[in-house]
């Protein structure tokens, strides 16, 4: 009854503060969780900003109920997290300021359901603790990592649906790289405490020498294949994906450098300084055409 006596300009004006609040929101998940994706986003053009950080913090949120909650009733969380998803997506809105920002660029990219249905079951498949065989590897990587590559592809190529259809074997590759990266990065937090053991290489054997190549082997192929897509982005995207690029390939490179023994007892990191001189390095190689 009260919206009945304001202006619709005034009601435009205060819709136009919320939708604000709300991508300003979806920035602040993404800088308080990821640095590394933070900065990454920088080197976008500016105008992929807002819309990328709107699909980190839809991310980051899903993954943090399966992920921390552990005093809560994890699986009801994801369920009413879901099924707000769906409201606000098919509402055009939400009271939810991450949720808000998520369905307007769902809306805006026209960005597949099937693609955020995916990613929710992969969360679902994190409640319970377990061993991944072959299968149900790649049925996790494709919903954990490869469709959200294929979200933000929607974003970079801002409508163009015959590049988006030639990127998109790329695009998963790459966001399979990263995750495979993070299972390495991550096996001490993953195995210990949340029971989670992803390789499907440790389903039989332990986590050794000669699994930890074979994993890293598989983490390089599809790497190639995704600095190739890289190569063909759109310039607006392409300097950005290419520093997050850099930023994984030196994660990877320090983990191959490290015993199995060290990686299954501690966090991989690279400290701040050393991807600062990273991301530099990289604006010099695609500043003088070297990517």
């Amino acid at each position: 009854m009260r919206q009945a006596w304001l202006p619709t300009k005034l009601i435009k004006t205060m819709k136009a503060l919320f939708d604000s609040v709300s991508i300003r929101t979806s920035k602040m998940v993404t800088n308080a969780y990821s640095t590394s994706f933070s900065l990454g986003i920088k080197f976008l053009a500016k105008k992929l900003h807002n819309p990328i950080y709107a699909i980190y913090g839809f991310v980051r949120f899903a993954d943090e109920i399966v992920d921390t909650f552990h005093d809560y009733d994890k699986g009801l969380l994801l369920e009413e997290f879901k099924n707000e998803t769906w409201t606000a997506i098919e509402r055009g809105i939400s009271i939810n300021p991450v949720l808000n920002s998520f369905q307007q660029v769902v809306r805006q990219y026209h960005i597949d359901p099937w693609l955020i249905q995916t990613f929710l079951h992969s969360m679902e498949m994190d409640l319970n603790k377990q061993a991944y065989d072959q299968k149900g590897y790649e049925e996790y990587i494709l919903g954990s990592a490869e469709v959200v590559g294929l979200m933000c592809l929607k974003v970079f190529v801002e409508g163009d649906e015959k590049a988006y259809k030639e990127l998109t074997p790329y695009a998963m590759k790459l966001g399979s790289a990263f995750q495979k990266i993070n299972f390495l990065r991550d096996f001490n937090d993953d195995v210990q405490q949340l029971g989670r053991a992803y390789f499907p290489q440790l389903q039989h054997n332990t986590f050794n020498e000669e699994t930890k190549k074979e994993i890293e082997a598989d983490i390089q192929h599809d790497f190639q294949l995704g600095l190739e897509g890289i190569k063909r982005l759109p310039k607006d995207a392409r300097f950005g994906v290419y520093v997050a690029y850099i930023y994984y390939s030196n994660l990877l490179k320090k983990i191959m450098n490290m015993p199995p023994q060290r990686i299954m007892n501690e966090r991989v990191r690279i400290d701040d300084k050393k991807k600062i001189a990273l991301f530099f390095g990289s604006y010099l190689r695609h500043s003088f055409n070297l990517l």
